[in-house]
């Protein structure tokens, strides 16, 4: 087969690598994502401790540090010095706060499956839970397994391993696991009652689900006011005695990936723990909010001092914080009004006070601010050109913070008088990190194909008044339930990201980056964007209008749009291709959907396309693959062939049918690697090889083409 191909391509094939002039950007791809990411930002329940994991180019550490308290040095309670991709997570700290317990291993996204091993090492990875002192001298394994919770008493642990729930004391050295009891369904969010008699935890059971209490004194199990729906999201009362939960209607609407604005409205309970009668406080009505929506936090339901739950619902067509009385009397109050969305919650340890995350007043960022818990005005604690996400609250009343801006990534600091923030751990910023060389990406709004107003952030290389046309990439986030943000991003995949475009900003390409409909922040109805996804893929219509925004600009080559993202954002660059080839010139498709009747058999065990052949034929009609025949433009595909969220067949596909017309594509897997990259390398590699196919086939460092015999699916 006769493909075109690149001088620069065909010297890459041949093991040559080229410099090439409009490579000498400002800073290497290594040192843009130097940087360490922060996450699990948490406060010690006891004293002004606060701990998060910091992710050091693949190292992953836990940091413990005391903010304004400059006689108390930061320290890490592990030092992992190899980027190895083995994960860590479920951290928790022991009710004194001198201790911290975490998981090392597993799949923490679907932690019911094998320990993904990436880096191939021959032992392979196990899920094991480590305790480890502040202080030190208590260092130790406890058991296999995840999901660590600590009795209020700091005697216990329970935890999970197998599908079933353990215990193990934390004072023996020498204790051995123990299983707590025999449990069907899926079990999960362990919850020690205050008075730490009691155990709570959901058992998920495919079509319905309940709320189960195990007692200690009685080696008892018991199931809450059990019914036909679901029940999640458990939480005790103060006094031990009661716990309010979710329960929602089971959904028979059918396939995942479509709009679902209504549906048979959600309740809360709250049920007796000595008897297991329950009663309504609360009820959903019909329309906006009548289905479930979670905020970002783990927790959902809070129980506060003066009696009242707090919940988030979206009634206004915006995720609010609500607040009810736990007897069910009066109605339930908006804590939060206004047109934006509430996403990272925290309770005070006194239970009056709530600090949240949220856009109110600045749509594509977040900004921190505080409610009581009774109700009444909330007030900003952060605002200006930053992000300030996942904030917590200090036993004195102090607040916390993950803050990052247009520069620097996620980091921890304490908000000050006044909404200052002070850093917590500046020093773990690397000395050539380039910060001051990094753009600051500009808000802007265009309409999609359909007219509808199409939020983004415009990336502008350093060069781009210089009156001249320059090529462009649209990037496509994934999720779909994300919005991309006018700075660093909270969520690591996204950070990456935010990297990435930055790079290619550094290259001299201009970068759209596009929060497309079904994505959070712009309220319900944009989120459940009618005939989205597998209903119709109606975010082609944004797609076409990022396309056409970049050629109506002056400074953009028209000619020389490329179009890059992962996961949805890999479905949305393949849509591009196949649709649109004479818009998009070249794409990289990380691990994107390619056929919706394939990925929701990934979602929904029970899925059958048969069943509901009309349904498959619009799922179909919305994939990439059917219309791969008038798919003419290059692309690059990656994936890592141990994805838990994309099939790998979906890449599989894909090659074959661009393969046999003869569609130019280069390929790159990794071999068990995940769906999020767990090898900072992989990342390396994944977006070095992008980069250099943008360049050769849109960049500023075209060359002439040549003609060569090449097989279609080169790498």
């Amino acid at each position: 087969m006769i493909q075109r191909i690149t001088a620069v391509a065909f010297a890459l094939f041949a093991g040559v690598l080229f410099l090439r002039p409009a490579e000498a950007q400002s800073f290497t791809l290594q040192q843009v994502m130097s940087a360490p990411f922060s996450s699990g930002l948490q406060a010690a329940p006891a004293g002004r401790r606060v701990l998060w994991i910091a992710n050091q180019q693949g190292r992953r550490n836990i940091y413990v540090a005391e903010p304004g308290n400059p006689n108390v040095p930061l320290h890490y309670l592990i030092l992992n010095s190899a980027d190895d991709g083995v994960d860590i997570g479920d951290v928790t700290w022991t009710p004194d706060g001198a201790k911290v317990l975490y998981v090392r291993g597993g799949d923490l996204e679907f932690p019911e499956r094998p320990s993904p091993n990436p880096d191939l090492l021959p032992q392979g990875v196990a899920q094991e839970i480590w305790l480890e002192s502040v202080q030190g001298g208590d260092d130790r394994k406890l058991a296999d397994g995840r999901a660590p919770e600590v009795s209020p008493d700091g005697a216990t642990v329970a935890y999970m391993n197998g599908g079933q729930i353990w215990t193990i004391a934390l004072r023996d050295a020498a204790a051995k696991p123990v299983q707590l009891f025999h449990g069907r369904g899926t079990l999960g969010s362990l919850s020690w009652s205050p008075d730490g008699k009691l155990l709570a935890f959901t058992s998920r059971r495919e079509d319905h689900g309940f709320i189960g209490i195990y007692s200690f004194a009685d080696q008892a199990l018991r199931y809450l006011d059990p019914s036909t729906e679901i029940d999640s999201h458990p939480v005790w009362s103060p006094d031990s005695q009661h716990i309010a939960f979710v329960r929602i209607p089971p959904d028979t609407s059918g396939v995942s990936f479509k709009p679902r604005r209504e549906a048979q409205p959600w309740s809360i309970r709250v049920a007796e723990a000595a008897t297991g009668e329950g009663r309504e406080v609360w009820h959903a009505h019909t329309g906006p909010g009548s289905v479930f929506h979670e905020t970002e936090t783990e927790q959902q339901l809070f129980w506060s001092a003066s009696d009242r739950i707090i919940f988030p619902w979206e009634g206004s067509g915006w995720l609010h914080l609500y607040g009810v009385s736990a007897s069910g009397r009066g109605e339930a109050i908006d804590l939060t009004p206004g047109e934006f969305e509430v996403d990272h919650v925290a309770f005070s340890k006194d239970r009056k006070t709530l600090a949240y995350s949220s856009n109110q007043g600045d749509i594509d960022r977040r900004h921190i601010w505080e409610v009581a818990a009774a109700g009444g005005s909330p007030r900003p604690l952060t605002h200006g050109d930053g992000l300030e996400v996942t904030p917590v609250i200090l036993a004195d009343g102090s607040v916390v913070v993950l803050h990052a801006d247009a520069r620097v990534p996620m980091r921890p600091a304490m908000v000050l008088n006044g909404s200052a923030l002070q850093d917590i751990a500046p020093q773990l910023i690397p000395e050539d990190y380039p910060a001051a060389k990094l753009v600051t990406p500009q808000q802007v709004i265009f309409s999609a194909a359909d007219g509808l107003q199409i939020h983004g952030q415009l990336f502008l290389p350093a060069n781009a008044d210089d009156g001249k046309r320059h090529p462009a990439v649209v990037f496509f986030h994934g999720g779909s339930r994300r919005q991309m943000l006018l700075g660093w991003h909270y969520m690591d995949y996204y950070s990456n990201a935010y990297a990435m475009n930055q790079y290619l900003a550094s290259l001299g390409f201009i970068v759209l980056s596009v929060n497309y409909r079904s994505g959070i922040g712009y309220g319900l109805d944009f989120r459940e964007a009618l005939n989205y996804g597998a209903a119709g893929a109606s975010e082609f219509n944004d797609v076409l209008g990022a396309g056409v925004y970049l050629r109506g600009r002056a400074d953009v080559d028209s000619a020389h749009i490329g179009v890059w993202g992962g996961s949805y954002g890999g479905y949305l660059t393949a849509m591009a291709l196949a649709k649109a080839s004479d818009l998009f010139a070249a794409g990289v498709d990380m691990h994107g959907v390619h056929d919706w009747n394939l990925e929701l058999k990934n979602w929904q065990a029970d899925f059958n396309p048969n069943a509901d052949p009309n349904a498959a034929r619009v799922a179909w009609e919305s994939s990439p693959l059917a219309y791969v025949k008038d798919w003419r433009s290059p692309v690059l595909l990656i994936q890592g062939d141990d994805d838990r969220n994309v099939q790998f067949a979906n890449t599989v596909r894909l090659t074959a049918a661009l393969r046999a017309q003869g569609t130019p594509f280069e390929e790159h897997v990794f071999p068990d690697e995940i769906h999020g990259f767990l090898l900072h390398r992989d990342w390396l590699t994944a977006y070095t090889l992008s980069a250099d196919f943008f360049q050769r086939y849109i960049g500023t460092a075209r060359i002439q083409t040549i003609d060569t015999t090449a097989h279609a699916g080169s790498q």
